[in-house]
């Protein structure tokens, strides 16, 4: 399939993607916090700026674009047809930035969730996810590591 957009309406899309705050990040956190977690933003002095703290229960949260990191799912196998090699190279980067980010978390004591936007999709598989995922974490001394 070509691409409906030129070169530079498509560079305008691409750069207006949001980094925080997006869809499925706010899905994510109205259902934390209509399950009575309370949590921290974006925290900068932590590795990889995870998008969701949750420091009673050093657990935090990632919500990944399943495109941009690469999830084996039907939007993340995605690959795009211009620019292929640059592509590749930017996922790769991106796949071995979270795997460097999460050892940092872990050795650093931290409990790590990736939550994928394709699992945000539907609000009980999340809920059902979140509390499988953080009902370890329902008190601060049960997580280690």
């Amino acid at each position: 399939m070509t691409d409906v957009h030129n070169s530079e309406q498509r560079s305008r899309n691409m750069a207006a993607i949001r980094g925080k705050d997006t869809k499925p990040e706010m899905r994510v956190r109205s259902l934390l916090h209509s399950m009575g977690f309370r949590y921290r933003l974006h925290r900068k002095d932590l590795p990889g700026r995870p998008d969701i703290v949750l420091t009673k229960y050093r657990t935090v949260i990632f919500v990944h674009g399943c495109f941009w990191h690469c999830h084996d799912c039907r939007w993340g196998n995605v690959i795009p047809k211009t620019r292929a090699d640059f592509w590749k190279e930017k996922r790769g980067g991106t796949i071995a930035r979270d795997v460097r980010n999460r050892a940092a978390l872990e050795a650093a004591g931290w409990r790590v969730i990736v939550v994928w936007e394709c699992e945000t999709r539907s609000e009980g598989e999340l809920k059902s996810f979140l509390r499988s995922h953080l009902s370890a974490a329902s008190t601060p001394s049960s997580i280690v590591g």
